[in-house]
């Protein structure tokens, strides 16, 4: 009834069928028809085009698989753990005990790192020094060692070259400091074993120790004030601290005794692109600039993984990237803490314990992140 057979233009074709609609629906009774009709067209529009990006339409995440993945390894973890899982401003998962909260402090250790390459870019921002400095402009002593080509970004992305002591020895070694400069001047005279810049040997204690020195240097601060005041109490860190947890110098590798609470402030900073509040901490270029893929899986001659399977940015291991643009990055302290975030999706996980987890314990992440991965692809921005 409502098509029109023959060789007219399409116009005409339309002005004959609302004739006829209007012949045997009245105009009141159209204009309702026409109304109701363009109504479900836009909404059906509006569902395919969500269809086509990729976004649940009404679906909430569902994170019981998560919470039975954690449950799981519960004894493993030795039941006293937390768990945090949050977008950039709201806490979307969180599993404690009432003896083991976001509140307890623990050590991080090796997590430190990535607290330490955060101020260094923070300074860099400031004009204090700059990430691509040689070592030995304010550390003289390294041309004498041959080491003058050592920059500040090979030492947070642990590409110095400089060979490492084993780690009995070397925590041995380290608890006869009193000072962070004392420890540089020894690890100065420490062997070149790769060009630098080429190679990623992950060490405990040479990049992010030469680094925390040349920023006391820079700014004539301890690095335990200098941090506080710089990082820590900007993002509202308050119970977070630096120190050496096995006695000696100050510790910017491993010396942060922090709480799942004060290190998610730090994620979720990243997360916004370097804003607090809305207030900008670092520029979203010093963010980018930080999280930067600086050697790639096949570049790691060493890691605490049974396998090399990631690559190395500054302070934290990139887990995934696109194109060699690093996606998601964690700083697994092996003990004490796991901290993630998926820039592509927009979360940030932490798993903190009191025990250690061991380097044995990437694929549970691994897992975990395949899970959560799961629930919020359709959040995923690239």
């Amino acid at each position: 009834m409502y098509f029109y057979r023959g060789r007219l233009p399409a116009h005409t074709y339309l002005s004959k069928i609302i004739q006829q609609m209007v012949t045997h629906f009245g105009a009141v009774s159209l204009s309702f028809f026409l109304a109701r009709t363009c109504t479900n067209v836009i909404y059906g529009l509006i569902f395919l085009l969500l269809l086509q990006s990729g976004t649940p339409v009404n679906a909430q995440p569902d994170w019981t698989a998560v919470k039975a993945k954690m449950n799981a390894n519960a004894k493993e973890l030795d039941q006293e753990f937390v768990f945090v899982l949050s977008s950039a401003d709201s806490t979307l998962l969180l599993m404690e005990t009432k003896t083991f909260t976001t509140k307890s402090q623990v050590p991080f250790f090796i997590s430190s790192q990535w607290l330490t390459a955060a101020l260094l870019f923070k300074l860099a921002e400031e004009g204090k020094l700059s990430i691509d400095d040689p070592v030995q402009k304010y550390i003289p002593e390294f041309a004498k060692y041959f080491k003058g080509y050592i920059t500040l970004r090979h030492c947070l992305s642990h590409m110095t070259g400089i060979e490492q002591k084993e780690l009995p020895r070397m925590l041995a070694q380290r608890k006869k400091y009193t000072s962070l400069e004392e420890e540089v001047n020894e690890l100065v005279k420490l062997s070149i074993r790769a060009k630098p810049g080429t190679a990623c040997w992950f060490s405990q204690s040479i990049g992010l120790q030469l680094a925390g020195r040349v920023a006391e240097i820079a700014t004539k601060k301890k690095f335990d004030i200098l941090i506080k005041s710089k990082l820590l109490t900007p993002l509202g860190m308050r119970r977070t601290t630096f120190a050496d947890l096995n006695g000696g110098a100050l510790n910017p590798s491993e010396g942060a005794q922090s709480t799942a609470e004060d290190y998610m402030r730090f994620l979720r900073m990243l997360l916004n692109k370097g804003k607090v509040n809305q207030q900008a901490f670092l520029s979203e270029a010093s963010v980018i600039a930080l999280l930067q893929l600086q050697a790639s899986a096949s570049q790691v001659a060493y890691s605490p993984f049974e396998k090399n399977q990631f690559g190395y940015a500054h302070g934290a291991w990139v887990v995934e990237n696109q194109n060699g643009k690093a996606t998601a990055l964690a700083a697994p302290g092996l003990q004490g803490g796991w901290p993630l975030i998926d820039l592509c999706r927009g979360y940030a996980y932490l798993v903190v314990t009191k025990n250690k987890l061991g380097d044995n314990k990437a694929d549970l992440h691994l897992e975990m992140k395949a899970l959560i991965d799961r629930q919020l692809t359709g959040n995923c921005k690239q």
